[in-house]
């Protein structure tokens, strides 16, 4: 059983062998994910030790005083937070040693083909089509809303396999090479003047049947884990008290007394209280993680981070007043990351009305929480049982 004072031992000695003052940073991250200490909690020789995952803490926080260097969480979060969980939990002992190194250590970074122009909200009404060949399978379709694609190696894609059964029972899931010469990645430009996103035209691009995760017909299932690992990720980030977005806007009431009235305290304050409530409630789910795989309530999560990062730009842009509406930069750029507290407030307010939408829209998680937190009964669904080619469009 691997303990604190273990792990402490472990990353001494990979601190020793390889000092990070004079280890090239791509051969420090090869060398802590073949040590275990990538994530402890992955199995031995996948970058953990079978570990317990609330101790991963102790890791970082050594490596982070001996000035190690990271992965960059912010250019992969997609790879990191949601391609890496569904391949240790679906993919076969090929898949996993093929792709989770490369994926951690960032050499290979990720996107999500999922949404579509018809099928948002309702991902179960995808119509991108994976027809079976001899060996593998043909994709013909489109994806929006695709962060990251513009950089990305691979792609977790789902795509419908049997249009003859109900749309939720017809859809297979698998990793596209995003090198393939039949993949079209343009970019979106958004309010914010950036393209962050970009739309995704396939056009007869073969994936090997070994590139499946899960069984044929299963691929919503197996979307259902990236999901939820999805809102974790993006709702549930450890921040310390008073970060975030919430930071910047207290530290902007204390530097600007001038600018201050009764209205603007009153509802900084209730943001403040609202967003250290937001901040608790993430360290309860993520030591729930950390005894086994994330439920719904990470819909919760992510609700709760939408709505306080709009309002609380909002607050901002409000009280800087004229400052408030400056912005820096309207160039068209293809970031490989996206800054929520880095930039000035009216970038935070632009870019903040996507949070609504990405990783889920808030009226979908809404229903989750309703159905499967709550228990409360499901809405009314018509199209559940009828095949999905029978289904008006």
């Amino acid at each position: 059983m691997t303990d604190a004072e273990d792990l402490r031992r472990r990353t001494a000695a990979l601190l020793a062998a390889h000092p990070p003052a004079t280890t090239a940073p791509l051969d420090f991250l090869r060398a802590r994910f073949d040590a275990g200490l990538a994530w402890i909690h992955y199995p031995e020789g996948l970058g953990g030790l079978d570990a317990p995952r609330a101790l991963q803490p102790v890791v970082d926080a050594l490596l982070a005083a001996a000035g190690a260097p990271g992965n960059d969480p912010g250019r992969n979060g997609i790879g990191l937070g949601m391609a890496a969980p569904t391949i240790l939990r679906y993919g076969t002992d090929e898949q996993k040693r093929r792709f989770l190194r490369p994926l951690w250590t960032g050499e290979e970074v990720w996107c999500q083909l999922f949404s579509e122009p018809g099928a948002g909200s309702d991902l179960a009404a995808l119509a991108t089509r994976a027809r079976r060949v001899d060996d593998g399978w043909v994709v013909d379709g489109q994806k929006v809303w695709t962060s990251g694609a513009h950089q990305a190696r691979w792609a977790i894609l789902l795509a419908r396999t049997d249009p003859g059964l109900p749309k939720h029972r017809g859809i297979s899931y698998f990793v596209c090479d995003m090198t393939d010469p039949g993949v079209d990645v343009r970019p979106l430009r958004q309010i914010t003047g950036e393209a962050e996103f970009n739309e995704v035209f396939l056009t007869g691009v073969a994936i090997p049947d070994t590139h499946r995760l899960g069984e044929v017909g299963e691929g919503w299932q197996v979307a259902r884990t990236t999901l939820m690992n999805e809102r974790v990720a993006i709702g549930g980030a450890r921040i310390p008290r008073e970060g975030g977005m919430i930071g910047l806007a207290a530290a902007d009431w204390r530097a600007r007394p001038a600018l201050r009235t009764h209205d603007l305290h009153q509802r900084l304050l209730k943001l403040w209280v609202d967003a250290e409530v937001a901040r608790l409630t993430g360290e309860r789910l993520r030591q729930q993680l950390a005894k086994g795989q994330p439920g719904p309530e990470g819909s919760g999560m992510k609700l709760a981070f939408a709505r306080l990062a709009q309002q609380i730009s909002g607050w901002s842009v409000e009280f800087l007043a004229e400052d408030g509406l400056t912005y820096d930069d309207w160039t068209l750029r293809r970031p490989e990351s996206v800054d929520f507290t880095g930039r000035q407030a009216g970038y935070r307010y632009l870019r903040a009305k996507g949070n609504s939408i990405e990783g889920g829209t808030s009226e979908v998680l809404l229903n989750i929480v309703a159905e499967r937190v709550l228990g409360l009964p499901p809405e009314p669904r018509t199209d559940k049982d009828v095949a999905w080619k029978d289904l008006p469009r």
